[in-house]
């Protein structure tokens, strides 16, 4: 009791609000993306359980953070994930029309799930060190959290409505979360400090010729996705242009 009546306490949580704040923006994107294309009322309960989800396993996964991260090829196997998560959710789900809807939400509620779930890695460790080793302060302050990340993903599949845009923007930010988390698994750093010339690392941040090679290989995640996800669309909307006329003349006339 006499923790929360602590200036330390307040000033804590204000921190850890902060912190979520700007960390549940990549996963109310992915909530928004997957969710878009559902019924409203099947919209609201992807956003729900996706949401609940993110904070529960940001929970669970700030107890295990500083081992987990330090496991060799999570990284790795999780950006490879995100990489297909973020072009999956680019290309046109036009093949998925007459799936029963309750499937459909099942399948957003798992690729949350999924998404939730690696992107988190990266960020219980900024979680738990604004915690400052209060359980009591992490678990206050992510679940103050739940509405950040419902609210956020709510405005989102609005905006996605009227700015189609912003899926691909949306789909982007996946890929440069992908990229960043490749590059800084404990595998790539010591392969890259052995046989790449130039390769540094500042504390924990991995450099090339004094350039951050996160912000690289995030941006080059980032092109991936859009480029791949772009083509993909491009070739299931001429392959659905090209079935329909065909369907036509195998219908029979009345």
């Amino acid at each position: 009791m006499g923790e929360l009546l602590s200036q330390a306490f307040w000033i804590g949580l204000a921190k850890i609000i902060g912190v979520n704040i700007v960390l549940s923006g990549d996963n109310a994107v992915v909530i928004a993306l997957a969710a878009r294309s559902l019924p409203a009322r099947q919209q609201k309960q992807a956003i729900f359980w996706g949401a609940g989800a993110a904070v529960v396993l940001r929970i669970i996964l700030t107890a295990f953070a500083a081992a987990l991260l330090m496991l060799p090829w999570l990284k790795i196997v999780g950006s490879l994930l995100l990489f297909w998560i973020g072009i999956k959710l680019l290309v046109s789900e036009e093949d998925g029309e007459g799936i029963d809807a309750s499937d459909n939400l099942l399948q957003a509620i798992k690729t949350i799930l999924i998404a939730d779930l690696i992107m988190s890695l990266d960020n219980v460790i900024a979680v738990a060190a604004a915690a400052g080793g209060s359980w009591v302060l992490l678990i206050l302050g992510l679940a103050i959290s739940i509405p950040l990340v419902i609210f956020g993903a709510t405005l989102l599949v609005k905006l996605m409505e009227r700015f189609p845009v912003i899926i691909t923007i949306g789909a982007a930010l996946i890929g440069l979360v992908a990229g960043e988390m490749l590059v800084t698994d404990p595998v790539m750093v010591d392969w890259m400090k052995d046989h790449v010339a130039g390769f540094e690392l500042a504390g924990d941040k991995p450099k090339l010729h004094g350039v951050s090679l996160e912000l690289a290989a995030g941006a080059i995640g980032a092109a991936i996705v859009v480029v791949w996800g772009l083509w993909l669309a491009k070739r299931q909307e001429a392959a659905a242009k090209l079935a329909a006329p065909a369907a036509d003349t195998e219908t029979p006339n009345s």
